[in-house]
């Protein structure tokens, strides 16, 4: 059965950083694409950013490239996501997922909220 934890959120002020994770069990993440997601309150799912499973390329949504950098520890079985120099519009619940941009499941883990604000 297909587990995802996500962790690492909290509150932080504009221009801060938080690493979130991603504990998986039931199956192995380097098996193929994961992906972060988030929802905004008040607002549907979009898509962070997405790394392949053998070659580990990554890919990221224009609004948070250049800050935003997705990784995994295949040892561990966790994914991450190392946010910097974080925005107020960065606020929400920040979902990991099998899949890539062009197709992922939906979340099914509980999500970690991250809220930017001074």
């Amino acid at each position: 059965q297909v587990h995802l934890v996500e962790s690492g959120g909290g509150l932080v002020q504009p221009g801060g950083s938080l690493r979130l994770s991603c504990a998986a069990s039931g199956f192995t993440i380097s098996s193929g694409y994961m992906s972060w997601v988030r929802q905004a309150p008040g607002k549907g799912l979009e898509w962070v950013s997405d790394i392949s499973s053998f070659s580990s390329i990554t890919h990221y949504a224009d609004s948070v490239k250049g800050r935003f950098t997705i990784s995994r520890d295949n040892a561990k079985n966790t994914l991450y996501l190392q946010m910097n120099s974080l925005k107020p519009e960065d606020t929400a619940l920040y979902y990991c997922t099998r899949g890539s941009y062009s197709v992922y499941d939906p979340p099914a883990g509980q999500g970690t909220q991250v809220t930017v604000s001074s």
